[in-house]
């Protein structure tokens, strides 16, 4: 029987090859789908009291002030019925007949990527006094996908039950998708479900990044009524104070990795966005089950825009999964063209550069020092 040794200061080799996600095409039942709508982990133990406001941000103070006392105003019995309470909703008393309150029912958080929007609507749902089952989160993405998973019908249904449903990376870009959730908010506002949401508004509509609340609320049909708009001011604390991601690797090196590293993938990046194009970008989650890192060579521009927000969707989901990223090729900050990043869709092109030069410095440890 034969044995290796490991030469000192190296990693040994992973008896397995890496995975690679161009060989994965999951499918995700629908069950999946609803038993899922709770925060990610990279949010599973965020709170209000673990964010850290700027204190050059006063914004972000009264963000947090506010959220607080809306989670506390959800306390009680859940509404029912045609704007109708029990009591408690939104923290006013009232006795079964009486209505609801007319002011705002839901919460839209505004601002820049990186100023810790995720993380304070995904506190509101831990500070909401309801049990898992009774309140909800995903983004956009995976709210459309539960809807032609289930059927319309049948996602009013599901979710009417609800205290809270928190919705992140509320999408304008696809009218079609809009009105579809659109008209799934009315019915669910309808039920008595509190709201809350964040936003992937088109900066070329908006102008520096920020939110038109008259747009958003126009595209939602009617729910103006039910939304108080906060403005989250702030920069990106990702790269706040912290050193430059690391440069690229050399092909050999991330292959290496890759091998060293047990539950890593390894895909050539050109591949791989051919391969997204096949994989329906709500199963981009399911598709790094089990994956703890990432490894890419030849990373290079993207091609196209539809290409583009695919991979922004990705970039999401290894973000909230905490997936680190070892890459060969361009540095991620190349990854879009200047017509990219001038254009309609750059707050999502650059959220997209931030999350992934923050998870490529998670990856730094991957690789040896010399």
């Amino acid at each position: 029987m034969s044995s290796s040794t490991t030469a000192p200061g190296t990693s040994p080799i992973a008896d397995a090859a890496p995975l690679s996600l161009c060989a994965r095409e999951p499918h995700v039942p629908a069950d999946r789908l609803v038993g899922e709508m709770v925060p990610p982990p990279r949010f599973d133990s965020v709170r209000f009291s673990t964010y850290l406001p700027d204190p050059n941000q006063p914004s972000q103070t009264e963000a947090v002030r506010v959220l607080e006392g809306f989670a506390a105003g959800l306390g009680g019995a859940h509404a029912s019925g045609a704007g109708t309470v029990r009591r408690g909703f939104l923290g006013f008393g009232r006795s079964k007949a009486q209505k609801a309150p007319a002011g705002p029912r839901g919460v839209y958080l505004d601002g820049g990527y990186g100023v810790g929007k995720t993380h304070l609507l995904a506190s509101l749902w831990h500070a909401t006094p309801a049990e898992p089952a009774l309140k909800a989160f995903g983004t956009f993405v995976e709210l459309t996908h539960l809807v032609g998973a289930l059927g319309f019908q049948q996602t009013v249904k599901t979710l009417s039950g609800h205290r809270l449903l928190c919705i992140d990376e509320f999408e304008l870009d696809d009218p079609g998708d809009t009105v579809l959730v659109s008209t799934l908010l009315g019915k669910l506002v309808e039920a008595g479900v509190a709201l809350a949401a964040t936003s992937n508004t088109l900066p070329g509509k908006l102008g520096e990044g920020r939110f038109a609340a008259t747009d958003f609320l126009r595209e939602i049909q009617g729910l103006s009524a039910h939304f108080r708009a906060l403005r989250i001011d702030g920069e990106d604390y990702r790269h706040r104070g912290l050193p430059e991601a690391p440069a690229p690797y050399s092909d050999e090196q991330v292959a290496k990795a890759a091998y060293a590293t047990a539950g890593a993938s390894l895909d050539d990046f050109p591949h791989l966005l051919e391969h997204l194009a096949r994989v329906h970008p709500s199963r981009y989650g399911a598709l790094t089950d089990g994956v703890r890192a990432v490894c890419l060579t030849d990373v290079q521009a993207v091609p196209d825009q539809s290409t583009a927000l695919r991979l922004v969707v990705l970039a999401d989901r290894l973000y909230d999964r905490e997936v680190p990223v070892l890459a060969s090729g361009q540095p991620f900050d190349r990854l879009f063209s200047e017509e990219m990043l001038k254009g309609g869709y750059r707050k999502k092109y650059f959220r997209a550069i931030s999350r992934l030069t923050a998870l490529a410095r998670d990856a730094k440890d991957l690789v040896p020092s010399d």
